[in-house]
């Protein structure tokens, strides 16, 4: 089993060091992540410019490339051109931070395993919740545990499994669900300030909010409520329900 780590983080981003860590006793694993923050960077991928590639050392010892992009840009990268074989498996993350609900079409974490299915390799994109302190040593193992699973159930090329962990706080998480993505979309607040000119500018704030009425069966109301959750993705965007209606007005050849 060879599998291609990266993140949104950044390279040196805690959460990729001990996802890596945790993957290790799976197979063979390689790392390829953005050289800075790539966070909300979504599927962004980088064409008008070069992409300058290092090795990077932890500690004394090699860790994996480094990518001057994007997360989809190193999954590119990894897979055509910087890991030793083609990756069998991607797993992206440990992101610092949950990605449920409508956070997937942001998430340059879950853009870096959707580049993976575009490219037919199943993948999976992981991310911890934020509630003061992140544990990733033991959100990394939770991964392992899952991973291993997920492998013997058997991930279709072309899919993406979605996981995130709740803030365990010393807690074991109360289990692992398997429900659909939430479309509960955030209430956005912007703080606004003025430039020393008096222009105004605004800056998005973390203290957006989505209603607790959302169902059961969504990643955001399991993730609330202590679960594991783990969400398959698909990035075929059509909505088929509307293909006949539409048929009706431009009739299809």
């Amino acid at each position: 089993m060879h599998i291609l780590v990266t993140n949104d983080d950044g390279i040196l981003a805690p959460g990729i060091s001990a996802l890596a860590a945790a993957l290790k006793p799976l197979g063979d694993v390689e790392v390829v992540a953005p050289e800075s923050v790539q966070s909300g960077a979504a599927h962004a991928i980088t064409f008008n410019a070069p992409l300058i590639c290092e090795r990077v050392s932890v500690d004394g010892a090699v860790f994996g490339w480094s990518v001057d992009g994007s997360p989809a840009d190193c999954v590119k990268l990894g897979v055509h051109e910087l890991c030793a074989k083609r990756p069998d498996l991607v797993v992206s993350g440990i992101n610092a931070g949950a990605n449920r609900g409508v956070d997937v079409i942001y998430s340059g974490t879950v853009a870096g395993a959707v580049e993976a299915a575009f490219i037919g390799i199943p993948s999976l994109a992981v991310s911890l919740e934020a509630s003061g302190g992140f544990d990733f040593e033991r959100a990394g193992a939770i991964t392992r545990g899952i991973v291993s699973q997920a492998l013997d159930v058997g991930i279709d090329p072309g899919t993406v499994l979605n996981v995130n962990i709740p803030h365990l706080g010393g807690r074991d998480p109360r289990g692992v669900k398997v429900v659909r993505q939430s479309t509960a979309p955030w209430t956005d607040r912007y703080d606004r300030r003025a430039d020393p000119r008096g222009r105004p500018y605004f800056w998005l704030t973390d203290e957006g909010e989505r209603g607790h009425s959302d169902p059961a069966e969504t990643d955001l109301a399991a993730l609330r409520a202590g679960y594991v959750t783990i969400t398959p993705l698909q990035h075929d965007l059509t909505e088929y329900k509307q293909l006949d209606r539409l048929d009706r007005a431009w009739p299809r050849a």
